[in-house]
């Protein structure tokens, strides 16, 4: 009997830290809502407020209602990056067509006192996360010898594509700027949901400018970055999004042309 009652005391125990532990280390999620198709679409008005993204995450990027601008999130503040090259704190009751948030959990740490390209970076963290069922979500603070981005102006009913307003997008280019780089890496048999590959956003140490992400060179900096497993997409039930025609015929090129 006495033997019992310690082997249930050592299990309640394990239970007890197996608790613990899941609490102090909860799982990573990353959160969605709507989807890149229905963007790519025109469906440019969400019901999701800032206010409420910030409880699925610290972290992210995504868009403002109307197409009004680029959306960049870190350490539990959201900015807007405006079709101008301008930043600003985004107001929590803005709302937003797209965004992509997860609780930013790194699990690799790089420090780099020497240039790299995009691409270099970007081989960095393939040989760490080699699966490409996984996501990704990645961080760089540090100098940047030149930062390229674009920032889709606001948009007005009736909605064209994104493809045709991309047509007209304003491109801005930073040189030697110190700032925040802040991304996803998505699985490629996500694409049309998300953005298949890396789709990354920038904003300036000054929190004035920045954009989409086209291309950039780090001169130092710091990178994190961890593998995200699990994926919870929020659909849209408005008439828009219900009417869309999410599965185009040439949905892969015409994300890859609005994302590059």
């Amino acid at each position: 009997m006495s033997n019992y009652v310690t082997d249930c005391s050592c299990e309640d125990q394990l239970k007890h830290t197996v608790l613990k532990l899941s609490q102090d280390a909860p799982e990573s999620v990353i959160y969605q809502t709507s989807l890149m198709s229905a963007l790519l679409s025109g469906v440019y008005d969400g019901n999701v407020k800032i206010a409420d993204l910030l409880r699925k995450g610290d972290f992210g990027l995504g868009t403002f209602n109307r197409l009004d601008g680029e959306m960049i999130a870190f350490d539990s503040k959201v900015y807007q990056l405006h079709a101008d090259g301008s930043a600003h704190p985004a107001d929590p009751a803005q709302k937003t067509p797209f965004a992509v948030m997860t609780f930013f959990r790194p699990q690799h740490r790089y420090e780099f006192d020497r240039p790299l390209s995009r691409e270099a970076i970007h081989q960095v963290i393939d040989r760490e996360i080699t699966s490409d069922n996984q996501f990704c979500a990645l961080r760089i603070s540090g100098h940047f010898s030149r930062v390229d981005t674009r920032t889709v102006p606001c948009q007005c009913r009736p909605y064209r594509s994104m493809p045709e307003v991309l047509g007209d997008q304003p491109t801005f280019a930073f040189r030697q700027r110190a700032g925040e780089l802040i991304g996803f890496r998505t699985p490629q048999y996500m694409q049309g949901i998300n953005v298949a590959g890396y789709h990354e956003h920038f904003i300036t140490d000054d929190r004035q400018g920045g954009g989409h992400i086209l291309d950039y060179a780090l001169e130092r900096g710091t990178l994190t970055f961890g593998a995200i497993s699990k994926l919870v997409v929020d659909l849209p039930q408005d008439s828009d999004f219900l009417n869309a025609d999410l599965n185009p015929a040439n949905l892969d090129a015409a994300i890859r042309a609005v994302e590059s």
